[in-house]
């Protein structure tokens, strides 16, 4: 058997391409770290890993300039 290519989200395994297995074959493997895949653009992957970024502005009170756009 070749092969597979999978991604380890939410839990479970993915594989990245089709596998040629019956259903309920129970496998055995040995994962090994090739890299990370980099969430889609425009993903909500993609949104959480902005948002979860540290943002420093230098600002101490954001909320005191909150008006500052307001005609």
């Amino acid at each position: 058997m070749k092969t597979v290519h999978a991604v380890y989200e939410h839990g479970v395994f993915r594989p990245l391409e089709a596998v040629e297995l019956a259903e309920q074959t129970e496998v055995e493997f040995e994962p090994k770290i090739i890299g990370q895949i980099e969430p889609k653009p425009g993903s909500m992957e993609a949104i959480y890993a902005i948002l979860s970024e540290r943002f420093e502005s230098g600002e101490r009170d954001v909320a005191e300039r909150h008006n500052e756009h307001q005609p």
